[in-house]
C-alpha cells in the first residue's frame, strides 16, 4: 500500500510542472501572435496609395512571409537597376568622375576617368588617390576638399599624349569626396597659340612703331622751332600723328602685358613697397602728359605708409594706367587727385577725377578686356586693356579694385593691397 504523503507530493509536483509548461506555451503563443500581427499590419499598411486596402485579420502568416520575401527581392532588383543607371549616367556625361571614400580610397570611377588616366576599366577602384593619379597635387586637392568642402587643381599627365586635366573636388554631403575631371588640353593649346601670336605680333610691330613715334616727336619739335613758318593746320595734323602713334604703341605694350599676365605663372611678389612713394613717383611720370592736357595732378599722401609685399613694377603700372585714364577723361583745367591711406589691414590707393564719369550700366564691366563705355569711345582712343591689366595685377597681390562714378561729375578708382605682416620674432 502506497504511502499517502508521497502520493500527494507527486501529484502536486505534476500539477506544478503542467502549470509551468502551459505558462511557457502561453508566452510563446502571445509572442507569435504579436509577430503575426506586425506582419499583417506591415502588409496592410503598404506605402502604395493606389494599392487595395487589406484586412490584417485575413492575412495568412505563411503567405505574409512569402510576400515580404517578394518585396525584398523587388527592392534589391530596383537598387541594382539604380546602380546600373547611375553607372550609365556617369559614363555618358563626357567628364571623368571619381569618388573617394573618407580614407581617400577610390570606390567609384567611370569609364572616362579610366581613359583619362590611361588605366584598364575597373582598375582604379580600391586604389588610393596618390596611386590613382600618381600626382601629389591631386592628393592635396582631395585632402583640402575633405577639410574645407571644395578644392581645385590642374594635372598634366606624364605621357607622350597625356591630356591636361582640370580637377574639381567637392565633399559629399553623405560620405567621401567627388572628383570631376575635365580635359582642357585643346583649350590650353589654343591659349598657347594665342599667347605666341600676340607675343610675335607685338615684337614685330614694336620696332616700326618706335621709329614712327620718334619721327613724330621730331616733327613736333621742329614744328615748334619753325614757329609761324608752319601753318596752324599742318601743326595740328603733326600733333595728331604724334597722339595716334602713342596710342598704337600703348596698345601693343598693353596687349603684350595682358598676354604675359594671363598666360604666365603667378607674379613674383618679393618687393617691400611703400605705396605712398610709388604714388608720388607715378604722378611725376605723367606730369608732362597732364600739363599738355591742361590737367593739374595733386597727391594726398601721409608721411608714413605701411609697407606692402608685391611686385613694384606691376603696381606702378596699375597706378600709371589709372592716372592716364583720369587725365585723358578730365576736362581742360580739371584736377586729378591721388590719395593713399592705410587701415589696420590694407593700404588704399585712389585716383579721383572730375571728368565725364561712367554710366552706371557700364561700371560693372569696365574691368573686362577691350570693354569701353560709350562716352569713352567718343573721346580718346583707349585700348580697353588698361583696367583689365590693373584688375589682374591687384588680384594677384591679394587685393581688390573698384570704381565709384557719377555720370558727368567724375570717377574714383580705388584698389587695396594687404599690409605686409611683421616678421615673427
Amino acid at each position: 500500500m502506497c504511502d499517502a504523503p508521497l502520493v500527494d507530493t507527486l501529484v502536486v509536483g505534476f500539477i506544478v510542472i503542467q502549470a509551468i509548461v502551459l505558462g511557457v506555451a502561453a508566452v510563446l503563443a502571445i509572442l507569435r501572435g504579436r509577430e503575426i500581427t506586425r506582419i499583417r499590419e506591415t502588409l496592410a499598411g503598404s506605402d502604395d496609395p493606389a494599392g487595395p486596402s487589406v484586412d490584417p485579420g485575413s492575412i495568412d502568416p505563411e503567405q505574409a512571409i512569402h510576400v515580404l520575401l517578394d518585396r525584398a527581392g523587388t527592392a534589391e532588383w530596383q537598387t541594382g537597376q539604380m546602380v546600373r543607371d547611375r553607372a550609365a549616367l556617369l559614363d555618358i556625361i563626357g567628364v571623368g568622375i571619381v569618388r573617394l571614400d573618407d580614407r581617400l580610397i577610390v570606390d567609384v570611377a567611370n569609364e572616362a576617368a579610366h581613359q583619362f588616366l590611361g588605366r584598364p576599366p575597373g582598375s582604379l577602384v580600391g586604389r588610393s588617390a596618390i596611386e590613382a593619379f600618381i600626382d601629389p597635387v591631386i592628393d592635396g586637392v582631395a585632402q583640402t576638399a575633405r577639410e574645407s568642402g571644395s578644392a581645385y587643381g590642374e594635372l598634366t599627365l606624364r605621357r607622350d599624349d597625356g591630356p591636361t586635366l582640370v580637377v574639381r573636388a567637392r565633399r559629399s554631403p553623405v560620405a567621401g569626396i567627388w572628383l570631376v575631371m575635365e580635359d582642357v588640353s585643346e583649350l590650353r593649346r589654343l591659349q598657347r597659340i594665342r599667347a605666341e601670336f600676340i607675343d610675335n605680333l607685338s615684337h614685330e610691330l614694336r620696332t616700326p612703331l618706335t621709329t614712327v613715334s620718334l619721327l613724330a616727336e621730331t616733327l613736333v619739335r621742329e614744328a615748334d622751332q619753325a614757329g609761324e613758318a608752319i601753318p596752324p593746320r599742318m601743326r595740328d595734323r603733326i600733333g595728331k600723328i604724334e597722339v595716334e602713334t602713342d596710342h598704337l604703341v600703348q596698345m601693343v605694350e598693353e596687349l603684350l602685358d595682358l598676354s604675359r599676365i594671363e598666360s604666365g605663372g603667378p607674379l613674383v611678389l618679393l618687393d617691400e613697397i611703400d605705396l605712398g612713394r610709388l604714388a608720388v613717383a607715378s604722378v611725376e611720370r605723367l606730369r608732362l602728359f597732364a600739363e599738355r592736357q591742361g590737367v593739374e595732378l595733386r597727391t594726398e599722401v601721409p608721411e608714413v605708409v605701411p609697407a606692402v609685399r608685391g611686385n613694384e613694377d606691376r603696381l606702378g603700372q596699375v597706378l600709371v594706367n589709372l592716372l592716364h585714364n583720369a587725365v585723358k577723361f578730365s576736362p581742360g583745367g580739371g584736377e586729378v587727385v591721388v590719395r593713399v591711406e592705410a587701415t589696420r589691414e590694407d593700404v588704399i590707393v585712389s585716383v579721383e577725377d572730375h571728368g565725364i564719369g561712367i554710366p552706371k550700366a557700364d561700371q560693372a564691366r569696365v574691368f573686362e578686356r577691350f570693354y569701353k563705355a560709350d562716352k569713352a569711345r567718343r573721346r580718346g582712343a583707349g585700348t580697353g586693356l588698361g583696367l583689365a591689366i590693373a584688375r589682374h595685377v591687384v588680384e594677384a597681390h591679394g587685393g581688390g579694385i573698384r570704381v565709384e562714378s557719377e555720370e558727368g561729375r567724375g570717377s574714383t578708382f580705388s584698389f587695396t593691397i594687404p599690409i605686409l605682416a611683421p616678421a615673427a620674432a
